[in-house]
């Protein structure tokens, strides 16, 4: 009767550069092959980092905080409550007018015209005047640098006729990025009851238009824009610390609070911060860097498992040869706490023996990732290498073997 095992095989120095991103458990051809059941436990001691939730006291209604590399959460409060986004959904309209830049329905060198609507904006504004034809790649410095609402009406008007009709469009435009708790109802980001975003939507709105336009991106961590002799600087606090920021927007309504989306990048790490509900910009500037510092200070990432990476080497019945190896799919690229450089172990379950034909890439079994008692994630347990079935004779010979009960098959070998 065969039994579960187990077996450790240490790695040192789990590789903490770019990988790819965690993979999804499901990937690969099944195999389907009858056989014992055998269940392994192989446990990796990495230098790794165990998952519980670490205590953020820190002011906020509404706080997300991002690791967009690995789709990681590091922090969230309320991250889905549709709340009054103020200028952060300036972001939208801003990715309005990228969109349309890149899809060449206008150039950098268009122009908009003012309307009496847009010059008479309250608010945050870039001084247009009616009637004056003004250049896209200046809305959009406008809106960016200097938070204009009057920048917003004109490219709204000039993309789609009316702020209405364009604010129809934001909402579509929403649907097809995924913002599940978004609603646009203008396009600067003034109440209005039909207003509103979550903190996460922001989050994944901040991603979009790094990752969909870079190379307008630089374009957040300008700290000034004159326009008619009006210089303004960035609202953004987090440009003017040594941080790595370079991003994004601002907001402020007295229903709203004082509120930021912001990215930032160390080292080849970037995170993503939103969060709406604080009283003072002094009390932003100073949550903004915590949330930051608090980001790259308390997470790691790593790569503990490489694509391809061998794992257990197990036995094979009727095939060819009378072991095979198995591994990981793909690599991955984890963010974890790093307050606890705990064990992370890697628990790999299978059957065996297992029966041949074997093609490489079928899925013959699973492992889990598992820090302390949490589990990450299960993912599939491939073939790294054919195995053909053999003559009938050597087949024959097995399958005595095995309903005889003295059938003696090679006992798993860690890969070290």
């Amino acid at each position: 009767m065969m039994k579960a095992q187990l077996c450790i095989v240490k790695i040192s120095h789990p590789c903490q550069c770019p990988e790819r991103r965690l993979p999804m458990p499901c990937k690969g051809r099944k195999h389907s092959k009858d056989g014992g059941i055998r269940a392994l436990i192989l446990s990796l001691l990495l230098i790794a980092f165990a998952l519980p939730a670490l205590a953020l006291d820190i002011p906020g209604r509404q706080i997300i905080i991002l690791d967009p590399d690995t789709d990681t959460i590091l922090f969230e409060r309320d991250a889905d409550k549709p709340v009054p986004p103020a200028s952060m959904s300036k972001l939208m309209t801003i990715y309005m007018v990228l969109d349309a830049l890149k899809s060449g329905r206008i150039t950098e060198d268009s122009k908009f015209s003012v309307s009496e609507k847009a010059s008479k904006m309250g608010g945050s504004k870039m001084f247009t005047r009616e009637g004056d034809k003004i250049r896209v790649i200046d809305l959009l410095r406008g809106i960016i640098v200097q938070s204009g609402n009057d920048a917003c009406v004109v490219v709204a008007e000039g993309l789609a006729g009316s702020e209405a009709n364009f604010a129809k469009r934001m909402n579509e435009k929403a649907q097809e990025l995924g913002l599940q708790n978004s609603r646009f109802a203008n396009s600067s980001g003034l109440p209005d009851d039909g207003h509103y975003m979550s903190v996460r939507d922001l989050a994944i709105l901040a991603e979009h238009l790094r990752e969909d336009f870079p190379e307008y991106f630089p374009m957040f961590k300008e700290t000034e824009f004159t326009w008619e002799d009006i210089r303004q600087t960035n609202r953004n606090p987090l440009l003017y610390m040594d941080i790595g920021a370079d991003g994004l927007k601002t907001g402020h309504t007295s229903e709203a609070g004082y509120c930021l989306t912001a990215t930032a990048e160390r080292d080849g790490r970037r995170v993503v911060v939103a969060f709406t509900g604080l009283d003072s910009k002094k009390q932003r500037e100073v949550v903004a860097r915590q949330l930051v510092d608090y980001a790259f200070r308390e997470f790691v990432q790593l790569t503990p498992i490489k694509e391809g990476q061998s794992l257990v080497r197990v036995a094979v019945s009727e095939g060819t040869s009378p072991t095979i190896l198995l591994g990981a799919f793909e690599g991955m690229r984890l963010t974890l706490p790093s307050r606890d450089a705990e064990k992370l172990e890697a628990r790999t379950s299978f059957d065996s023996p297992i029966a041949a034909p074997i093609r490489k890439g079928d899925v013959v079994g699973q492992y889990q990732l598992v820090a302390g008692s949490q589990t990450i994630g299960e993912y599939p347990l491939v073939a790294l290498e054919d195995v053909a079935r053999a003559g009938f004779f050597a087949r024959t010979i097995d399958n005595i073997s095995i309903m005889l009960g003295i059938a003696e098959f090679p006992s798993p070998e860690i890969i070290d």
